[in-house]
């Protein structure tokens, strides 16, 4: 383990456990990865290793291809080649996040993206949640459904059909936060929907609350 990415895989293990306790992951399914910074690298869970057996030693860096890139490593997570491939093809994404959570993976398995009736919606995802195509794990083609649902969606959140959920971030805290953000949502509007049609916030307004959130909210604004 280098001095470079230490702390990036400690963060990692970090990021893990907050999966486990947002109750996102079950046994050893999901994963969080982090493109390793000034290096066309990616640090990645190792398959079907349990989340209290992770160490920052443990996590597999990778070419950003999806192959390991050291020796006697243990093997990367099934999905690594998704998430490979969004590195390379969004430069702004630093951190991706999959998993199965249980509400909204309920609706990938309907395919159908989650509207926005929810202000929360608003402020975190832009706009609807989309569901994006069918993919078999594996390869890149997963990667390649997520690029492209989210191309013109300022969503950082996408439904992979039959699957599960992806999240993207600008860095990999940003990516779980979405994530836990997702299931939240996706549980509310589920629940909205068994007393009756959910109401659509106006366009016009989720431009606004969007904007507010990701611009005057919180300490860090102006």
């Amino acid at each position: 383990m280098s001095p470079s990415d230490s702390g990036l895989r400690a963060e990692l293990v970090d990021l893990h456990r907050e999966l486990v306790r947002s109750q996102l992951v079950v046994w050893t399914a999901g994963n969080v990865s982090a493109r390793v910074p000034g290096a066309d690298l990616m640090l990645i869970k190792p398959s079907g290793v349990p989340y209290d057996e992770l160490t920052a030693e443990s996590m597999v860096l990778c070419d950003l291809y999806g192959k390991p890139v050291q020796q006697d490593t243990l093997k990367p997570s099934s999905d690594v080649f998704a998430h490979a491939y969004v590195y390379r093809h969004r430069a702004d994404v630093q951190g991706v996040v999959h998993t199965h959570s249980t509400y909204a993976t309920a609706w990938a398995a309907r395919g159908e993206s989650i509207p926005c009736v929810l202000t929360a919606m608003a402020d975190e995802f832009g706009g609807e949640i989309p569901i994006g195509p069918f993919a078999l794990i594996g390869g890149d083609d997963i990667g390649r459904g997520i690029v492209a649902t989210l191309d013109g969606h300022r969503s950082p959140a996408v439904l992979l059909r039959n699957h599960g959920v992806f999240t993207i971030g600008g860095t990999p805290r940003a990516a779980v936060k979405a994530a836990v953000m997702c299931e939240d949502v996706a549980r509310t509007v589920h629940v909205a929907r068994q007393l009756g049609e959910p109401v659509p916030i106006d366009p016009a307004h989720v431009d606004q609350l969007f904007d507010r959130y990701q611009n005057a909210y919180g300490q860090g604004a102006p």
